[in-house]
């Protein structure tokens, strides 16, 4: 017999943002998830099951119920099965894809990191309006996260909450880090591309941080400062990160539609209109950001055409310019339509990573990442998802961002290599991006309260 989801339906005038970050601080749930899509919030909490790839193992649980195999060839076709074989009626899993599994998708060897983990939530938050619905597969949690509501809407009455956030002082973020390694490491790989090794690499650096930040806190600020198209906070299995995606990987839809938005070319956003429309100008008019924009997008088409039906590809945008915080993007939208029994995870496989975030070829671009950056890139370039029984995903990019694993805190930010780059630009570029998330690197005083007024304390999730 299969678990239902029990469902209440709390209306609220707090803000979603307030809501979901509570729900962080409230400290209900060791593990959750903030998924923030153009239709609403999502916040997943708890774990109902859960499964996780890493380089040789893939483990699974099912109401505290565990499974660990190794695996071969294709990673997803058990991720596949075991969703599929869920016994969770209405079930939508959240978690995240590392950048690593495209190599594992793609035949190369893999090492011990995490390539993706999965949850399917105890309870979860569905935000639209003034309207929240709650969804818990145990009895007392609707009430529990009820009790978190109502904490929440008082401390936004009283000002409690403004008040936790005069308490934050801004951690300094030092953008110039490793600049003149980065600019070699341009240069090189440009020189590899004028050889015919490939056409594009995008080429990150890592930013460390020496202070432990407050997640949730840097996701209010950052998204109140930031215009995503997805934004997302989640704590899972002791990686933590907040992030405001400028594109999307992959959408596919209930009908068969699926739309991937890729964006390459960039300017600043420096908040100075007469600037910003001369920046913009720039933009448009730039051979090198209008070469690199126009093989992503072909790309982009020739990926969807190969598991769409035909003639059903083509490119619904085609370079308008985004605003996406500190800086302004070049964007394209290519949609497709995929035929009768393919799923999510078989179109996934295809467009995964994103163009804009890897190479072209990708599979060169792989080899050129990893002969020039010094460190896995896990998260960052990979996928914050969420995909429902229904057989929808949504799937954003994971950039501009702030992780936390294993003591160590970070940035990360790239920049698309092509024949026509110049080192000292792409550089630029870099610290362009990671403006749009410096701002919100945020610390409290040492005993300062972290959680709304009357939060309870962590617990274990149980089920029945």
């Amino acid at each position: 017999m299969k678990a239902h989801y029990r469902t209440a339906v709390v209306e609220t005038a707090c803000e979603p943002l307030e809501i979901a970050v509570g729900l962080a601080e409230s400290a209900l749930f060791d593990t959750y998830v903030i998924y923030e899509t153009p239709g609403g919030w999502s916040i997943a909490n708890g774990v109902a099951a859960e499964v996780t790839v890493d380089a040789q193992v893939i483990r699974s649980s099912v109401f505290g119920s565990c499974r660990e195999e190794p695996w071969s060839g294709d990673p997803l076709a058990a991720v596949r099965k075991f969703l599929d074989d869920l016994p969770v009626t209405d079930w939508a899993a959240y978690g995240w894809c590392a950048f690593e599994l495209s190599h594992a998708i793609a035949g190369m060897e893999v090492d011990g990191q995490r390539l993706l983990h999965l949850v399917v939530p105890e309870t979860e938050v569905r935000l639209s309006g003034s309207r929240a619905t709650l969804r818990s597969l145990n009895a007392s949690s609707l009430a529990d996260v009820e009790d978190v509501l109502a904490r929440i809407a008082s401390d936004a009455a009283t000002g409690a909450t403004e008040a936790r956030l005069d308490q934050l002082t801004s951690v300094p973020v030092r953008l110039d880090l490793g600049a003149e390694e980065y600019r070699r490491s341009v240069a090189s790989l440009v020189e590899e591309i004028r050889v015919g090794k490939l056409q594009k690499a995008i080429l990150s650096r890592e930013i460390p941080l020496e202070d432990e930040i407050d997640f949730p806190a840097g996701y209010r600020q950052g998204r109140r400062e930031n215009t995503p198209a997805r934004s997302f906070l989640f704590d899972m299995g002791g990686l933590r990160c907040f992030g405001f995606s400028p594109e999307t990987v992959l959408e596919v839809f209930e009908d068969g539609r699926v739309a991937s938005q890729p964006l390459a070319g960039t300017r600043a956003l420096t908040g100075d209109p007469d600037l910003d429309r001369k920046l913009r100008e720039d933009l448009l008019s730039d051979p090198k950001e209008l070469h690199e924009h126009a093989i992503s997008v072909k790309l982009a088409v020739d990926e969807l055409a190969e598991l769409c039906e035909p003639e059903s590809v083509f490119v619904e945008e085609f370079m308008s310019v985004k605003e996406r915080g500190s800086v302004q993007h070049l964007a394209s939208k290519v949609v497709g339509r995929v035929p009768e029994g393919t799923s999510a995870w078989d179109a996934f496989a295809v467009v995964f990573p994103a163009i804009t975030a890897s190479g072209i070829p990708k599979h060169a671009a792989y080899q050129a990442i990893r002969r020039h950056e010094r460190s896995h890139r896990g998260p960052y370039a990979g996928t914050v998802l969420k995909v429902t029984e229904r057989g929808t995903m949504d799937a954003a990019l994971v950039l501009r961002s702030v992780y936390a694993q294993g003591g160590r805190t970070w940035l990360r930010a790239g920049a698309g290599i092509v024949e026509q780059s110049q080192p000292a630009r792409e550089l630029e570029e870099t610290q362009e991006k990671l403006r749009s998330v410096a701002t919100s690197v945020l610390a409290r005083p040492k005993g300062a309260s972290t959680a709304p007024v009357g939060a309870r304390p962590a617990r274990a999730e149980s089920y029945r």
